[in-house]
């Protein structure tokens, strides 16, 4: 479409004119000879291989277009495209579909497939998920397009982890509403009468646009209200009909411009009484959850704040908060700082009840509060401004003495200066002090967690500690970026890996919905490549194996990345809970692997990885082998392709 003089409103004439029928290119010969009643167009342009025959095999069945249905112009779904465009989103990971079918068409041709370009997937979970896992690196959304009605309720888990995550995920589906329109059998089976219904309480907002100019306002509304802390998955319903139904003459139609936009900052005036209270503490504490992912984050102003103050932190390891090896950072002996914080701060806290007290899980589940008497806690986030009743991933009521609402990252550079206002001479050399013992305590952290790795070094299977630290060998001298992986092997990386960027650590999945690393890992892996980053995944068998496709998507589109199956040959958390129940009703525990084990016969993971076109290596038995397997992956990944190594290893 050519430019308007002005940007925010294009009208029918001009549309049409400057549309120059882009998505027709290939077929404008066979347009203008039926047109002018030719009875001999010129023969289409030759078709690959096997698609050739299907197309013949459709001219007989009455599906291709005859020369009534020829669209000579645009249809809805040509201005559909240009909506997208306006927002800037770089890939589009989907699955093909009958109902997407007008879009798909005119994103390609129309489009050009590029901004956005087509990442073709093999299940609507892994296509989410892969949007969610870009938008943890990027801090945007892709576009993820899924089939109905049947499409959306496979991609429900993955919108669901992204909800619980707060991260954007911008999914679109289709529907036919109006009934007389639907083609019997498939088409039916996969209409319904709200598109959106299944999905309605883990999404931040929907809408069933009635009209294009409804659907060009919709899809720019959806995109803002994604991208405002907290951030989450929006969804539009994209109505076949009018996608592929042709432009009236006389529409005026228009793509609103997109707003700048600013997250929320707490208020000034609790912002000021929150500097005071961190200068008057003696010990305080603050704890950084789940906040906004992506460049925009807390990370660099949390190290100022915490500098300044010298006081400890406490990163809850949803999003890379706080450097890993910083000195205030006291992640390892969080009991030891809140047992003696008399000022805990929460940031973007996910569960702030439950990082508050110690629980026991037994018959009588019992809990017990770290904090002292009299300390006081105080919670910057703007998750309570999104709420919703039915799924209870905000957690427990949490009492505190000052609630600020407002975006963490948003808040604190005005908390830093408010601080820094607030800051006298001898405040100065006491905070130096307390700097000083953090630093000596966390060097302690280091050392005890060293020695704690070397148990077991040369065990077979190999320990969870020695596999970490043999990738971190691997990728410490890289541009690296872990994009899955940190729960299943230990927390070893965050305990011993050096990190200090926003990207080097990425999070789980939000919800621990199994299946995530796959899609997830290779959507960061997509977002990593222009940057040249080293994208490395710590996988969990049991998880990949719901999201196998992912490995052949990565193949297709040579998304770099090394992935390090940590083969358990269990799901190793579900083991620990039947052993948990055994032990409570005194039966056997060694029976925990029935039902839990995924074993007799083992996969193979290597060969499974070169089945779909990924570089397979391994099993990987003997410890000692490790390191060379995995220097060989890294050099594959750095070339721009993906790579798997299989290794057997111990349960956690």
């Amino acid at each position: 479409m050519s430019k308007s003089k002005n940007p925010a409103g294009v009208g029918r004439r001009n549309f049409l004119k400057g549309a120059a029928l882009a998505g027709a290119a290939a077929t404008a010969a066979p347009l203008q000879a039926v047109a002018q009643g030719q009875t001999a167009p010129p023969a289409p342009a030759k078709l690959p291989q096997g698609i050739s025959a299907v197309h013949k095999a459709a001219e007989t069945s009455g599906f291709p277009a005859g020369a009534a249905d020829l669209v000579v112009g645009t249809t809805g779904s040509d201005f559909m495209v240009d909506a997208v465009k306006t927002l800037g989103i770089e890939y589009i990971t989907a699955m093909p579909s009958s109902a997407f079918r007008g879009m798909q068409e005119s994103f390609i041709n129309y489009g050009k497939n590029t901004a956005p370009e087509w990442i073709t997937c093999l299940h609507e979970e892994i296509s989410v998920a892969m949007s969610h896992g870009y938008a943890k690196v990027e801090g945007k959304p892709l576009l993820s397009p899924v089939h109905a009605a049947v499409g959306l309720q496979h991609a429900s888990m993955a919108i669901y982890n992204a909800y619980a995550d707060r991260v954007p995920v911008y999914v679109m589906t289709a529907n036919i509403a109006n009934a007389v329109e639907r083609r019997p059998g498939v088409e039916v089976d996969h209409t319904v009468q709200d598109g959106a219904a299944i999905v309605r309480d883990f999404t931040k907002w929907d809408d069933s646009p009635g009209g294009l100019q409804h659907f060009a306002e919709s899809t720019v509304r959806a995109y803002q209200i994604a991208m405002t802390p907290p951030m989450g998955p929006v969804l539009i319903v994209a109505d076949s009909e009018m996608q592929e139904s042709a432009i009236d003459e006389d529409a005026k139609l228009s793509i609103p411009k997109q707003s700048r936009f600013s997250a929320a900052q707490g208020d000034s005036g609790a912002v000021k009484e929150l500097a005071a209270m961190l200068v008057n503490a003696e010990s305080p504490v603050i704890i950084a959850d789940r906040g906004v992912p992506g460049p925009n984050g807390v990370l660099k102003s949390l190290i100022e704040l915490a500098e300044v103050l010298q006081c400890a932190v406490v990163d809850g390891g949803a999003r890379m908060n706080f450097p890993t090896q910083h000195p205030l950072n006291q992640g390892d002996r969080k009991g030891a700082m809140l047992a003696q914080a008399d000022l805990v701060v929460g940031l973007d806290m996910t569960d702030f009840w439950g990082t508050l007290h110690s629980y026991r899980d037994q018959l009588h589940r019992s809990s017990r509060s770290l904090l002292k008497p009299g300390a006081k806690t105080v919670s910057v986030t703007s998750a309570t401004q999104f709420i919703k009743s039915n799924f209870q991933n905000f957690q427990r009521f949490t009492e505190v003495d000052m609630d600020i609402s407002g975006d963490g990252a948003a808040t604190l550079p005005s908390l830093i200066e408010a601080v820094k206002k607030a800051m006298t001479d001898d405040k100065k050399n006491a905070f130096e002090a307390r700097g000083k013992k953090y630093a000596t305590a966390r060097l302690a952290s280091y050392e005890a967690a060293k020695t704690e790795a070397a148990s077991g070094w040369d065990a077979s299977p190999i320990s969870t500690a020695r596999l970490t630290m043999e990738v971190w060998n691997a990728i410490k001298n890289e541009d690296w970026s872990l994009v899955g992986g940190t729960q299943p092997a230990g927390y070893w990386s965050h305990k011993l890996w050096k990190a200090d960027k926003y990207y080097n650590f990425l999070g789980d999945s939000g919800a621990y919905g199994v299946g995530y690393g796959g899609g997830g890992s290779v959507g960061s892996a997509l977002a990593n490549r222009k940057y040249g980053r080293l994208s490395v995944a710590i996988m969990g068998d049991g998880d990949l194996m719901v999201s196998p496709g992912s490995l052949w998507t990565a193949a297709k589109h040579k998304i770099p990345i090394m992935m390090v199956m940590h083969n358990n040959r269990y799901y190793f958390q579900e083991v620990m809970h039947l052993q948990s129940m055994a032990n409570r009703h005194m039966r056997d525990p060694h029976t925990a692997r029935i039902g839990t084990e995924i074993a007799d016969p083992n996969i193979d993971f290597a060969k499974m990885a070169q089945s779909m076109g990924v570089q397979g290596f391994g099993p990987v038995t003997d410890p000692s082998k490790l390191g060379a397997v995995l220097k060989q992956a890294v050099a594959i990944a750095k070339a721009g392709e993906p790579v798997l190594v299989d290794v057997v290893s111990q349960g956690r």
